[in-house]
């Protein structure tokens, strides 16, 4: 049997078209296989959402019945005033950090990131490092001074524990809140709170606790759920020292009797009373 260059012609066309169909054929499974299997992609980085400019974080508000006068932010160095930093602390998100040689309080974030506040610093900040747990949370929170700073300080004995404190208000020391630290069962006396003075902040001065600017403390007061860790450091990255032989100056006479405290608290560490 032989082939004419006819036939020929007719078995390389047939040939030809019998493998174009075979490939595209293949190519046709090929992109099935591919669109079945999807590539699973990454997860997005998490981002902090932006905080307002400073005119809107500082400007006056209505808050639970009293009127908070408006910040005048340009009198204060910018690095003392709100703002979305990378975290210098290492430590889990939600972890509040107060770096007393810094004057500044992180809030911790995920994605390595962290809320910063500027802070103001009286003795009992400089009295005590150590960690601790926010126990108790009060907007406008009474103010008691102590029976050790009545004695001092005669003209406090009508906010005397006797006399009932000083009510919540624009003048009291604690300001619009205050979060209070403890370790185990045992409050610290020491406190996270505002002040009507934000001209202090960054500052170390006479009095107080850890005070941050009203609308600083409303913010973070909102941010922190029960039992947020507290770290207290005289530097971000240095080795903690325990106050072991000092006390706390105190701020005020404790968290009143029979207060309903935000949970049990497993004891962290009392190693600087």
């Amino acid at each position: 049997m032989f082939t004419t260059e006819a036939d020929s012609c007719r078995l390389s066309r047939r040939g030809f078209l019998n493998a174009a169909a075979l490939g595209a054929a293949s190519i046709a499974v090929s992109a099935c296989a591919t669109t079945g299997q999807p590539v699973e992609q990454p997860p997005p980085a998490y981002a902090e959402s932006p905080l307002p400019d400073y005119a809107t974080m500082y400007a006056p508000i209505s808050d639970e019945g009293f009127e908070l006068p408006g910040i005048p932010f340009e009198k204060i160095d910018e690095q003392f005033l709100r703002q979305i930093v990378p975290d210098p602390t290492g430590q889990k998100p939600g972890t509040i950090v107060v770096d007393t040689a810094g004057h500044h309080l992180y809030f911790v974030r995920p994605g390595g990131q962290a809320i910063r506040y500027g802070v103001g610093l009286g003795r009992a900040g400089f009295e005590w490092a150590g960690d601790a747990v926010v126990q108790w949370k009060q907007k406008w929170p009474k103010w008691t001074p102590p029976d050790e700073m009545v004695a001092r300080q005669p003209e406090l004995q009508e906010y005397s524990a006797d006399n009932g404190g000083m009510p919540g208000g624009l003048k009291n020391p604690l300001g619009a809140r205050a979060l209070y630290l403890f370790q185990g069962e045992q409050d610290t006396l020491y406190r996270l709170h505002g002040s009507p003075e934000w001209n202090s902040i960054g500052k170390s001065v006479s009095s107080g606790c850890v005070r941050l600017i009203n609308q600083d403390i409303i913010d973070l007061y909102d941010r922190v759920p029960s039992k947020t860790p507290v770290i207290v450091t005289a530097g971000v990255g240095q080795p903690m020292v325990a106050t072991a032989n000092r006390r706390a100056i105190p701020i005020d006479a404790g968290v009143p009797d029979g207060s309903i405290l935000l949970g049990p608290v497993n004891e962290i560490t009392n190693s600087i009373f």
